[in-house]
């Protein structure tokens, strides 16, 4: 079960707390002093406070195509398909709704975890102990919400304090906030929050390893990817780095490191556990490797109303069978749209690393195939027979099984997997398609045996601990000017965990950083870091034009091509999100939009 229900009590919250624009509130109708009456109530407007990470404009869905636009995967699939929303079809506007309900949820949740604070130490009856796990859980959570607020828009406004707040009535109006002050209020609040003598929070131990609620280790953890991000905020702005930068990859590598040493946290022997684990509604069942966690439950039509996309907008494509009540089990594996594919590019890191293990998971090669929408699916296409016999015998064992067969055969029966392939031909990779559906999320592992077309209980992992290795890795060498023993160790870590020995050559920090990078792609690929990565490392505009360009001109390789090179041809402005049009309208402090908006 989850940890955190999103219950029916937070969906109240959410309409209540509700508005076009959460800076020029006027103050609510609600009374929070008449609801905070004991430990229950303020546990279940905790809950609210969680729950805006799970939104519909967050984790539980537009988000997938807000920040997936990136070198390694893009918004791809039938023929002159565009999402109307997001900068992953490099059409966002001022205006864009998915920028505007980001920014709005944000603020949002903000909202909640401020009145929170403010009436949580009059609550009676509740530990003190518990006060403070409390305190310190809603403190991270709203330093979180900035964190993806200066991460997309730069300078925001800063606020403490709830519209509810006497203090704040009359100041609808706020002024954004240097994002440097804004960073120092980030790390401030998660530093305190997880000290191990008076933070608050509680340990992943002490939590059961149950990543659905915030512990220390991911509070380390993300403070390790706020100092990253922090250290290479000048990129953005074209400003040489600053005289403290040094500072900030020391500081990443002491949260990383906490985590390492502290957390218990280790590896699952085979990558795909991981995955398989969040969608099938389990923790860690072979190592403490999850550390944080967007949960989601239910399906949207049940009493549990936490539903998300994860599995269906990013998932691997499948029919939709959910009108079909007879087809249920292995039969429907899930409807996934499979709006997210990969690019030759990251296949190409996978093939030159000699990587199998998480190539064939992250991208599946295979589809599911239906000979009557009566009956469902009843066969896998495989596209060679290499490929089969990895699958098959690695995580295969613990997918569903539709029998084997030597070669495709339309007459064959149906309760067989088939691989299509030439007899002693090797794979060519000059006509090898290299642009694959996204694997990573499989709706055949759900636990209902009955899909619903769109929404699922599959979570999303927000922090895992191969991060957390990689970003010591990272820190380590660029502090140092070169790797030191512990950076390549944790880089050592992460690599032996799918069978791949050290890359040849590293012992400079420039061959090192490389390396670290290509890992990053490798392991955390559609997880929503590799954006923000690219930003960080003033990589960003120039990965993706060049991406435009090698669409065009490799069609043999990418079928989607031509269809997608518009969607990386971005302009410099792409660095930051755009202001939304709805809050520069009302908030008469904030007088002008980002560079290029």
């Amino acid at each position: 079960m989850k940890m955190i229900k999103y219950t029916f009590l937070s969906l109240i919250a959410a309409s209540v707390m509700s508005s076009c624009n959460f800076l020029e509130k006027e103050p609510y109708k609600i009374t929070p002093e008449n609801y905070f009456t004991n430990e229950t109530e303020a546990s279940n407007f905790l809950t609210g406070v969680y729950a805006t990470i799970g939104q519909s404009t967050f984790y539980g869905g537009d988000y997938y195509l807000l920040a997936a636009g990136d070198d390694l995967s893009c918004y791809a699939g039938s023929t002159g398909r565009i999402a109307t929303s997001g900068i992953i079809c490099n059409n966002a506007t001022s205006s864009d709704p998915a920028t505007t309900g980001l920014w709005f949820t944000l603020y949002n949740g903000i909202e909640r975890a401020n009145m929170f604070l403010e009436k949580i130490d009059a609550v009676p009856d509740i530990s003190e102990d518990k006060r403070a796990q409390f305190k310190a859980e809603a403190r991270f959570l709203r330093a979180f919400y900035y964190f993806n607020l200066v991460q997309n828009w730069g300078d925001v406004p800063l606020k403490t304090e709830s519209t509810y707040s006497s203090q704040s009535v009359n100041n609808k109006d706020i002024a954004r906030t240097p994002k440097d002050e804004v960073y120092d209020f980030i790390v401030k609040e998660m530093e305190e929050v997880s000290d191990s003598e008076t933070g608050g929070l509680l340990s992943a131990a002490e939590l059961s390893y149950l990543p659905g609620r915030v512990s220390k280790s991911a509070a380390w953890g993300i403070l390790a990817r706020v100092y990253l991000f922090w250290a290479g905020e000048h990129y953005r702005d074209n400003l040489p780095a600053p005289s403290n930068v040094n500072e900030l990859f020391e500081r990443a590598s002491f949260f990383g490191q906490k985590v390492r040493n502290e957390g218990g946290h280790g590896l699952a022997d085979n990558y795909w556990q991981v995955f398989i684990d969040m969608c099938s509604d389990k923790y860690n069942t072979t190592a403490k490797e999850s550390i944080w966690e967007a949960e989601f439950a239910g399906d949207g039509t049940g009493d549990v109303r936490a539903e998300g996309r994860t599995g269906n907008t990013i998932g691997l494509i499948c029919g939709d069978f959910s009108s079909k009540t007879n087809v249920v089990g292995k039969n429907d594996p899930g409807y996934s749209y499979g709006f997210i594919w990969a690019t030759p590019k990251l296949y190409k890191l996978y093939y030159e690393n000699g990587d199998e293990e998480r190539f064939y998971w992250n991208l599946a090669p295979f589809s599911y195939r239906s000979f009557d929408n009566n009956v469902g699916i009843v066969s896998r296409l495989f596209t060679n027979q290499k490929d089969y016999n990895y699958v098959m015998s690695t995580y295969g064992k613990v997918s569903y099984s539709y029998g084997t067969a030597e070669k495709y055969d339309s007459k064959l029966e149906q309760e067989c997997d088939v691989y299509r392939y030439e007899t002693g031909k090797e794979q060519n990779l000059d006509v090898t398609r290299m642009d694959l559906c996204c694997g990573k999320y499989r709706r055949e592992y759900e636990t209902a045996s009955k899909k619903n077309k769109n929404n699922t209980a599959i979570n999303f992992p927000i922090l895992r601990y191969s991060d957390v290795l990689l970003m010591i890795a990272e820190a380590e060498n660029e502090y140092n000017g070169a790797p030191t023993d512990l950076a390549k160790e944790c880089l050592k870590e992460v690599r032996n965990r799918v069978g791949l020995s050290m890359p040849a050559d590293i012992d400079s920090q420039e061959k090192f950083r490389e390396a670290v990078r290509n890992e990053r792609a490798m392991e955390l690929c559609f997880e929503y870091t590799r954006r923000y990565d690219l930003i960080r490392w003033g990589e960003y505009i120039d990965a993706m034009n060049e991406m435009s360009r090698v669409a065009l001109e490799n069609d043999k390789q990418w079928s989607w091509g031509k269809q997608t090179s518009p969607f990386f041809s971005i302009p410099s402005s792409y660095n930051y999100l755009p202001i939304p049009d709805s809050e520069i309208s009302v908030n008469k402090l904030i007088t002008e939009n980002n560079p290029g908006w």
